[in-house]
């Protein structure tokens, strides 16, 4: 660990202070809609900027946890209040600070009905997200999982489509079936290392320190899966993701696109990799196999919509699933890839839900038939689409090439076959995306009521503004943004090299001490305030 440079609670503030404006706008009154949108972008946009300043104080040059926030939360358990980051934090931490201004920004004009409820709803779906990228105690990461499955429940429930209470009822059952079996598999790691070290602790870094049983690995790995597979989703756990998607209004659809879905890649990066790799090499090409099914079967379904909503759906089944073969490469290149490709995601089908959501709050419907002809009653907005499917085919020159071609290249690496498959994916992401903006907007204009459309105006222009930039910048000098994140990912890798059991027969059900570290070297270090050793593993 690395000391807090900024002395000073940063990542606890980035988490509270949204839930301070949900007390502000609890005591406003509803029918002031326009100082209840405004107080929400305020601090929301509040939020993003003090973001901004972990990139200022933060060293890219190692993977050590920064910013580390601690105190005792139930010491009898050995549960704490515990925060930190570390590149990839950071990364999603800033995505979802700019994704949350983003969110009120396009809710401005689609939300009439219950605008109070309805942005303090995107106000603690923000605190949840960040708790879940910067909670190194597995109790309080578990917490903020949860926290960010009941403001989505409500914003697709009250907010949703005709069809919400079904695509609702899907979206929480699925997740919180996911949800019990990582509670399963986190309670495991904490009695197994209670029973191999003697001390009994959610502490991540503390749980990073100790090499399990293989057997062991293997049944926590799948607890694991379930819960962070169903979030991703993985195939065959996608099915709730277009419905929630459809039935959601814009900004819950723009919010679960460039965030929510993350939180299930970030759980296999920072928890199956690291913690459990053995049996990460063994379910490896199992993963690799659903991963490039996501791709091919997400693409051939995308081909197929009528819907364009359910179309950017679907197409988040195939890039993820691109995501999850590059981290199961196991390899620097491939780990580089799938994180900077989880952000291009957000970016890119986060722009696209947006777009989608403007033209939805003029027409009224989302059926591609019924389009036609936009590049000559919206012009700006026919080029700002361009450029967003363009990034989301990973078109030379914007974000998702840097993406896809470091993924495709790790995964080469590891598993040729599995990067060819996977490569088709690029291909038939070109077919359902160009096919669909040439419906949408070339050719005549053939309905009456697309005639009299107004294009972008300043507001949706400054929504969008931001997305753009990143997809230019990402694409032309991606530097930036991997040398935030290379040292983290090449730390996983050594650790995923280092952590083998040294016990791995399957039969093996006696959990042993098979510590990472020397016993007598342990026991001669002076315990700390809280009567244990001071964890080795903390600042490796």
């Amino acid at each position: 660990m690395i000391e807090n440079a900024l002395n000073m609670p940063i990542l606890s503030f980035l988490i509270f202070f949204p839930l301070l404006g949900v007390i502000v706008l609890f005591f406003m009154p509803g029918k002031f809609k326009e100082s209840l949108r405004s107080t929400a972008l305020g601090f929301s946009l509040v939020n993003f900027v003090v973001s901004l300043i972990l990139l200022l104080y933060f060293d890219s040059s190692t993977h050590k946890m920064q910013f580390i926030e601690r105190a005792t939360w139930i010491p009898g358990l050995g549960v704490e209040y515990f925060l930190g980051m570390d590149g990839i934090s950071l990364l999603l931490v800033l995505l979802t600070t700019l994704t949350s201004v983003i969110a009120i920004l396009s809710s401005w004009s689609a939300v009439e009905e219950r605008v109070k409820e309805y942005m303090i709803h995107l106000l603690i779906l923000e605190a949840g997200m960040i708790g879940v990228f910067v909670a190194l105690d597995m109790i309080a990461f578990f917490l903020f999982w949860e926290i960010g499955l009941i403001p989505m429940y409500f914003l697709i429930g009250v907010w949703g489509g005709p069809r919400k209470l079904y695509a609702n009822i899907k979206f929480f059952l699925y997740t919180l079936f996911g949800s019990v079996f990582m509670l399963v598999g986190i309670l495991a790691l904490y009695y197994a290392h209670g029973n191999m070290t003697g001390e009994y602790t959610f502490n991540l870094l503390k749980l990073y320190e100790v090499t399990y049983p293989y057997n062991l690995q293997w049944w926590v790995f799948i607890a694991f899966f379930l819960g962070f597979a169903i979030k991703v989703p993985v195939f065959p756990f996608h099915t709730w993701l277009p419905d929630a998607h459809v039935e959601a209004p814009t900004a819950g659809s723009v919010i679960l696109a460039a965030v929510l879905l993350k939180m299930g890649t970030y759980g296999f990066l920072r928890f199956n990799l690291p913690l459990l790799a053995d049996a990460s090499r063994a379910f490896t090409p199992l993963i690799l196999v659903l991963a490039v099914i996501g791709i091919i079967y997400g693409s051939l379904l995308a081909l197929a919509q009528k819907d364009v909503k359910k179309l950017v759906a679907y197409s988040s089944v195939s890039h993820l699933g691109a995501v999850m073969a590059g981290m199961f490469a196991m390899n620097q290149q491939g780990l580089d890839g799938g994180v900077i490709q989880m952000i291009n995601h957000g970016i890119s089908t986060g722009g696209l839900f947006l777009l989608i959501g403007m033209i939805y709050e003029r027409r009224h419907t989302r059926m591609i038939a019924d389009f036609g002809g936009l590049a000559k009653v919206m012009p700006v907005y026919s080029v700002l689409v361009m450029i967003i499917v363009f990034s989301s085919i990973g078109l030379p020159g914007t974000n998702g090439f840097v993406g896809e071609i470091l993924i495709l290249m790790g995964l080469f690496s590891a598993n040729p076959t599995a990067s060819i498959l996977a490569a088709t994916g690029v291909i038939l992401g070109a077919a359902y995306m160009l096919w669909m903006y040439q419906r949408v907007v070339f050719g005549k204009v053939t309905n009456p009521e697309n005639q009299g459309l107004k294009d972008v105006n300043a507001r949706e222009i400054i929504t969008l503004a931001p997305i753009i930039i990143l997809i230019i910048w990402i694409g032309v000098y991606p530097k930036h943004f991997l040398s935030l994140s290379s040292a983290s990912t090449a730390h996983i890798v050594e650790m995923m090299n280092k952590n083998k059991a040294k016990t791995p027969e399957a039969g093996n059900v006696s959990l042993k001490p098979v510590h990472a570290v020397d016993h007598a070297e342990a026991h001669a270090m002076p315990a700390d305030a809280h009567g244990h050793a001071p964890s080795q593993g903390e600042g490796k």
